[in-house]
């Protein structure tokens, strides 16, 4: 791991905060989207909530399971409120304006609190699998197996918890189906496309973190880089 001065560490920490909360923000607003994927229902939220768990490993990689944990205890409540307001404002991805902030949904809130339990749960989730796997030969086996723990326990705790017995009869009987087909495609988005990303970007932040602090702690299976 590396190891930042107080300041490399705040400022860390705020940028990886914001990039949590606009991503959840992102895909509490596209989760509303549905569409028909080779005959199965499923949501535009499956392509942008991997994104987190992209940094968040990351974060355990070169930084440790604690800031990583400390990123997700910041965010929690500004989730929440996010993801209440979001809903509101955009029932089933239309504007509705703000009047309706005004008011309690207890529709909306139900799905807030299903987004807020699903993140807190998939993210301690992904950052206890990782933290045990990231000794490993190979760097790609971490993110592997903690995506594919991660990605289920947020995606059934959301749907199970926001459209169980939900007043929106859709959701109420296809929610099972959406969540599975959601799974996959967060798991496939995630194997194919951002596990590369991760090892790309793995590589780029630890050349740039030797450069900064002079300290040589790569992923086993990457090459060694040299401080220039």
């Amino acid at each position: 791991m590396f190891t930042l001065s107080s300041s490399q560490a705040r400022r860390l920490l705020a940028a990886l905060v914001a990039f949590h909360i606009l991503v959840i923000a992102a895909s509490n607003y596209l989760v509303q989207l549905p569409f028909t994927l080779f005959g199965w229902h499923t949501t535009w939220g499956a392509f942008s909530f991997p994104f987190i768990f992209l940094a968040t490993d990351l974060t355990v990689r070169l930084f440790g399971k604690e800031p990583a944990r400390a990123i997700v205890a910041r965010v929690m409540l500004p989730a929440l409120v996010i993801s209440y307001a979001v809903s509101v404002i955009f029932p089933r991805g239309g504007f509705a304006g703000f009047e309706g902030l005004g008011e309690w949904n207890l529709f909306v809130a139900r799905i807030a609190l299903a987004s807020f339990m699903a993140y807190v749960l998939g993210q301690l989730l992904d950052i206890h699998v990782f933290d045990r796997l990231r000794r490993l030969r190979f760097w790609w086996v971490a993110p592997a197996v903690s995506t594919l723990f991660g990605n289920l326990a947020d995606t059934f705790a959301f749907f199970s918890i926001a459209f169980h017995n939900s007043p929106d009869p859709f959701m109420a009987a296809n929610w099972p189906e959406i969540a599975w087909v959601d799974y996959v495609i967060k798991l496939s988005v995630s194997l194919l496309f951002f596990l590369p990303l991760y090892g790309l970007l793995l590589g780029w932040l630890s050349r740039r973190l030797v450069r900064l602090t002079g300290q040589r702690d790569l992923a086993p299976g990457l090459p060694a880089q040299k401080a220039r």
